[in-house]
Formats: structure tokens, C-alpha cells, sequence
């Protein structure tokens, strides 16, 4: 069975990085549920690309203007 040691760090089995499609180097997010739960997301290079696609832009708006508006 493996173990969390000092660092926090942790093995995955070959076995299930095999399944999941986790290769040596591969970029990866964790997310922890209520229940305690840990899942590892392979992350896929150009996942996002597009998907701001078709929203309209405001030019005229800066980014500290953009960003106060969320703050406020």
C-alpha cells in the first residue's frame, strides 16, 4: 500500500496512472470533496482552447476597470 511521506508527497500505483492515461511528467490538478475524497485530473494540453470563443470582447474597458468591477 503506499504512503504519504514527509514532503506530502505520494506514489500512484502503475496501475492505475495505466488506466487514467498519467504518463511521467504529465501536468495534473487535485481537488479534495467534502466527503475527504482526493481525485487526480490529468490535465490535457489545449483542453480549454475555443472556449471563450464567441463571447463578445470590450475594448474599451481595462483591466483594472474589469477587475473592480468583481471586487465591488
Amino acid at each position: 500500500m503506499p504512503v504519504v511521506s514527509q514532503k506530502r508527497q505520494v506514489t500512484l500505483p502503475v496501475e492505475q496512472c495505466s488506466i487514467a492515461g498519467i504518463q511521467p511528467g504529465d501536468e495534473y490538478e487535485s481537488f479534495v470533496s467534502r466527503k475527504g475524497v482526493i481525485s487526480i485530473v490529468r490535465m490535457h494540453k489545449g483542453a480549454a482552447k475555443g472556449l471563450l470563443k464567441g463571447i463578445p470582447v470590450n475594448d474599451h474597458v481595462c483591466d483594472e476597470q474589469s477587475l473592480e468591477s468583481v471586487i465591488r
